[in-house]
């Protein structure tokens, strides 16, 4: 028996099919699966960042506070979490709304807690004592137009300035405030920005509402 030395062995790939000495035919494959591993990695995340936020306040809109409660949003500042009054009802106690613009960031975060404002403002601060905070400045306290008295606190550092408000969301008796949800409103910018945009953060402090209800 002979062997043809001509014959090509079975793993051969002819001249015209090669690419860097690799088989152009699999590398539509394998550049695909190489696109999908690097877009899964690493893509959403840069897709995230180059997408900018569209969903801007527009005159009339009001914030969702959970229960009835309300807030007045800056107009053509962004809402990038949280709902308002013309979408899903949202829970006062399982609140996560936030709000940007003008370097400022505004986060209005709802519980249940029963107790007081400044009883609700320590325990949050007793449970970020482990974490890198922010030197704090004085308390006072902030009655809104509709009653609601929150207790705030005023902090800054390297990184910027802070303001924490506490409220109860009721303005009934003291036992309907003591039951009634707490909200934590916070406050942050960099070094200036809070002094720069004090009069439109003191007018949504100010617009804050509790329900019919409370």
């Amino acid at each position: 028996m002979t062997v043809d030395a001509q014959r090509p062995s079975d793993g051969w790939v002819p001249v015209e099919n090669r690419l860097l000495g690799l088989d152009r035919r699999t590398l539509p494959p394998a550049l695909f699966v190489l696109v999908v591993a690097l877009v899964l990695i690493y893509g959403w995340q840069a897709i995230a960042a180059a997408i900018p936020w569209r969903n801007q306040i527009t005159a009339g809109q009001l914030l969702d506070l959970g229960d009835g409660a309300t807030a007045v949003p800056p107009v053509g500042w962004q809402l990038q979490k949280g709902t308002l009054t013309s979408g899903l009802p949202t829970s006062a106690t399982s609140l996560e709304t936030l709000i940007a613009g003008g370097g400022t960031t505004i986060e209005f975060t709802g519980v249940a807690f029963t107790g007081s404002a400044t009883e609700f403002l320590d325990q949050v601060q007793r449970a970020e004592q482990t974490e890198p905070v922010l030197a704090s400045g004085s308390r006072g306290t902030i009655t809104t137009s509709s009653g609601l008295v929150g207790v705030s606190q005023t902090s800054s550092g390297p990184s910027g300035d802070g303001l924490d408000v506490a409220f109860k969301m009721s303005t009934g008796t003291p036992d309907a405030v003591n039951a009634a949800p707490a909200l934590l409103v916070r406050v942050r910018g960099a070094p200036g920005q809070l002094a720069q945009n004090q009069n439109t953060i003191t007018a949504v402090l100010d617009s804050i509402t509790p329900g019919a209800d409370r």
